[in-house]
This record gives structure tokens, C-alpha cells and sequence, in this order.
């Protein structure tokens, strides 16, 4: 069996191909990621090496690239994890969240569809997944959840983006009944994760002595999942999923992005014994257009269905992350360009 995963270089694909070639010794991955500034190869380098995977640097929206792949390897699935994902870019340049999260899908569907859709049937265990998000449900109240059932309602280009990439993979079920499923997660944290998102960036500003820049009145809620869980999640989706269901990924751990940025200041302070990392370094800055309030999954079906629940609490798992950052602060130095502290400059200040 050969499996394409794009976005490998990422954070969560990068994670998810650690988890998949080391479960599965059997399969080949090709893995594709265009390399953007949020896309490092260090994140793979482990793997090069592997004689199950071959890396190719190609862009999701390059349509005469993915059909070389496609009519070199016999391509059994796709997980797409290849996307433009950071919010605060896509309100600054929501261009290149359109071309790539909606017309680099659309570049995958059609090249699975000429490859695995011949004589007016599919061919036999083939499916594509979309990795989605649960920003695009929008924004919750004080109480209730998200389910699969709930309407989507995007409120930033990021999110309208996947919405609509989500909508183009359903149609393509709706229309061609072509094999696939897609996942929606709340926010995930753990290793590898790169330091524009919200627990990279305090760890990396906090050590650093540097402010620790927090939307509004930083009461935002989100539910956060370990980025192993999810690995495990997507794997059982892709496995075991009937042919056009929709899985929503949570783990009913709700935090305000205050807490989560005073756990980091308290787990930093005790373990590096650097007093400088205080609560004195928090920083409210405007609030960003059109945030979300609060974003909370109902995991129920998934539980349900495939028998998935999430096996880190957070209050375990931000400990080994913050570990996992500190362990590899070179890393960290390696992955901030020009480009990202140019952005900082813009988004922060």
C-alpha cells in the first residue's frame, strides 16, 4: 500500500508521519510539502533515511506536479494536511489561503478522481481525507458544543477557506461518490509546532524575556488535544471509517488562553529557576478581528464509532511540551526566519 500525505513538514503532519511509519513497516508514504515558511524539514530529517518513505517538494496547487506523482506510484490514499492555517495571516493575506486550502484540494480530488475513477466505478480501497478544523463551525456561547450535525459558519478567510475545502470534498462524495472522510479537530499543541500559534510563541517569547502578547482580554476559550491524539484519531479515520462520514476531534478540555499562558509562565519558572518569567511579561493587545469567543467539541461519534478517546490530559501533556521545547531550543532558532519576525513586527506591535 502507498499513501501520499501532503504537508509533511508541518506540525501536525510531521507528528502524524513519526506516528504512521512507525506503526505501519510495511507501507510506503510519499510525503509532499511545498515548504512555505511554517514548513521545516527538520522536522522530518529522521526520516530520510527511511527506506518506507520519499520525500517530493511540490506544491498542493501545482496540478501537472501531482499528477506526475500519481502516474508514478500507485497511489492508494490521500490525507491532505497541507494548508495555510494561521489565522492572523489569513486576515493580513487571505489570498493564499483561498489558492492553497481550496484550490490545492480541489488539485487533489481531481487527481485522485482521474487515477482511482475508471469505466464509471472506483476502484477498490481507495479514500481520500481532508484534515479539517473546527473553526469552521464558528464561534460557540457560554454552553453547548459542536457537532458534526452543526451548521458551518466560518468567521475569518482562514476558516472560510476550509469551510469551503470541506465543501468541495462532500460535493465530490454528493457527486462522484468518491471514497472519502474528513476530520475536524479542536486546537492541538505538542512538538514541532511552529511559534506563531499561541503555546510555542509564550514558551519561546517567555525564555526570552520578551512580552507575552495576548488577544483582548484573553477570556477566549479553546479546546486543546495533544497532537499524539490526534495522530491516533486521523489513523483510525482513515482506517476503519465508513466512506463519507464526518469526524469531529475534541477532548472536552476547555481553557482560556489566559490559563494557558499563566500554566506556561508557572511550568517555565519551576523549571528553568528563571524568576525573570513572571506574570509581568503578559501583554493585552488588541484583540483580533472577528475572534472567535469559544470553541468546544462534542467527540461523541468518534467515540462511538471508531472507539477513540484522547489518552493525554493537558495537564500532562503542556508539561511535555514545554519540556519538548526547552530540549530543543535550537530547533526554535532554526525555525524563526526573517519572515516570521517581520510578520511579529506587524501582527503584535
Amino acid at each position: 500500500m502507498t499513501i501520499l500525505v501532503t504537508g509533511v513538514a508541518g506540525f501536525i503532519g510531521s507528528n502524524f508521519l513519526h506516528y504512521y511509519l512507525s506503526k505501519y513497516k510495511d507501507r510506503k508514504v510519499i510525503g509532499v510539502d511545498s515548504l512555505t515558511y511554517a514548513g521545516n524539514l527538520e522536522n522530518i530529517s529522521g526520516l530520510m533515511n527511511n527506506k518506507n518513505f520519499e520525500f517530493i517538494k511540490a506544491d498542493i496547487t501545482d496540478a501537472q506536479k501531482i499528477n506526475e506523482i500519481f502516474e508514478k506510484y500507485e497511489i492508494d490514499g490521500v490525507i491532505n494536511f497541507a494548508a495555510e492555517s494561521h489565522v492572523d495571516r489569513s486576515i493580513h493575506d487571505p489570498q493564499i489561503f483561498l489558492k492553497t486550502n481550496i484550490l490545492g484540494t480541489q488539485t487533489l480530488l481531481d487527481a485522485c478522481k482521474k487515477s482511482w475513477y475508471k469505466d464509471g466505478r472506483w476502484s477498490k480501497d481507495k479514500k481520500y481525507l481532508q484534515i479539517s478544523t473546527d473553526e469552521v463551525y464558528g464561534a460557540l456561547g457560554k454552553t453547548g458544543y459542536f457537532t458534526e450535525e452543526t451548521p458551518l459558519d466560518p468567521h475569518s478567510p482562514y476558516s472560510a477557506s476550509k469551510a469551503s475545502a470541506d465543501l468541495i470534498v462532500k460535493a465530490y462524495y454528493d457527486t462522484y461518490k468518491m471514497p472519502m472522510n474528513i476530520t475536524r479537530c479542536s486546537n492541538n499543541y505538542g512538538p514541532y509546532q511552529f511559534p506563531e500559534k499561541l503555546i510555542p510563541l509564550m514558551i519561546n517569547n517567555a525564555l526570552n524575556h520578551k512580552e507575552l502578547p495576548i488577544y483582548g482580554d484573553g477570556k477566549q476559550i479553546r479546546d486543546w488535544l495533544h497532537v499524539f491524539d490526534t495522530c491516533i484519531a486521523i489513523d483510525l479515520v482513515f482506517e476503519k471509517a465508513e466512506v463519507g462520514q464526518v469526524y469531529n476531534i475534541g477532548g472536552h478540555n476547555e481553557k482560556e488562553n489566559i490559563f494557558i499562558v499563566n500554566k506556561i509562565i508557572e511550568t517555565l519558572r519551576e523549571k528553568t529557576g528563571d524568576e525573570k518569567i513572571n506574570e509581568s511579561l503578559i501583554k493585552h493587545v488588541e484583540d483580533r478581528l472577528g475572534h472567535d469567543r469559544r470553541y468546544g467539541i462534542d467527540p461523541s461519534k468518534i467515540k462511538r464509532d471508531l472507539g477513540w478517546e484522547p489518552t493525554i490530559m493537558f495537564e500532562e501533556g503542556i508539561v511535555k511540551t514545554i519540556e519538548w521545547y526547552l530540549n530543543n531550543q535550537d530547533w526554535m532558532k532554526s525555525v524563526i526566519s526573517g519572515d516570521y519576525l517581520e510578520f511579529y513586527e506587524k501582527n503584535y506591535k
